[in-house]
């Protein structure tokens, strides 16, 4: 069993920057793909990005360009790179681990806020 615990959310002004990490509790290497993914207030939880074992990676379109993300099997951490953030980023940011279609792992969330 793999526990994943986020850390860097905060309170950041629009066009700010932000890193969350993800550090796991055992060896993310054979999880096929970790990701990020966030739940707004009212809203369902959506996939933010997700990076394979082999260092592919997939972007939501309200994210794509800048945010970034990242893994290091070695060090059993991910990472999410935010710039450019926009109030609508708004949202409980969660690690997640599994297959491509499947969520085996979750974090329990870390608070990002964007607001002036």
């Amino acid at each position: 069993q793999v526990q994943l615990v986020e850390s860097g959310g905060d309170l950041v002004q629009p066009g700010g920057s932000l890193r969350l990490s993800c550090a796991a509790s055992g060896s993310i290497g054979r999880i096929y793909a970790m990701g990020w993914y966030r739940q707004a207030p009212g809203k369902q939880r959506e996939l933010v990005a997700r990076i394979t074992n082999d260092g592919s990676t997939n972007y939501s379109d309200s994210v794509k360009g800048r945010f970034t993300i990242s893994r290091d099997n070695a060090k059993n951490t991910v990472s999410l790179q935010m710039n450019s953030l926009k109030p609508e980023d708004t949202a409980v940011y969660y690690c997640a681990g599994g297959g491509w279609y499947t969520i085996t792992y979750w974090g329990q969330g870390t608070q990002v806020t964007v607001s002036s």
